[in-house]
């Protein structure tokens, strides 16, 4: 019996996938739990043209990642901060910070994508990295700097 996979079943195959099973497999387990759908004409043609428009969508989605990561490879950051007696940091700096700062560059990434490993929020001076997620499978190390702006 030839169905199409609505989700990704370990061992079976992947989401929009045209298998084809035992009539039991597919009428008693995969159609009921919402798994498949018979493989008529129609229903293989709407497959196809969402794979279609995906793959589309997917180059287009890449190439403006990557066009991105090129602006951000260009990019140096150094964010100066005041300190005080003992290199005591005022404030802290975390990914909305950093997003408002791109922002700023012309570079607009949502702070959702943007993850300071650790901790989440940065309090001391020195180098820095954060993971700015451009694409579901490009991610970008982005390195900064913290330096003191001022010392009382």
């Amino acid at each position: 019996m030839k169905i199409l996979l609505k989700k990704d079943i370990e061992n079976l195959g992947f989401q929009y996938d045209e298998l084809d099973v035992k009539p039991g497999y597919a009428r008693n387990y995969l159609i009921p739990k919402g798994y498949a759908v018979l493989a008529l004409p129609g229903t293989i043609k709407n497959t196809h043209e969402i794979l279609k428009q995906r793959s589309k969508k997917e180059h287009f989605l890449i190439k403006q990642s990557k066009e991105i990561e090129d602006k951000l490879r260009k990019l140096t950051i150094k964010i100066p901060v005041k300190v005080g007696k003992g290199g005591k940091f005022f404030g802290s700096i975390n990914n909305q910070y950093l997003m408002k700062i791109l922002n700023k560059e012309g570079i607009f990434i949502d702070k959702r994508f943007i993850r300071i490993p650790g901790n989440k929020v940065i309090k001391t001076i020195g180098r820095h990295q954060a993971k700015i997620r451009l694409h579901l499978k490009r991610e970008f190390t982005l390195n900064f700097e913290v330096l003191s702006s001022s010392s009382q």
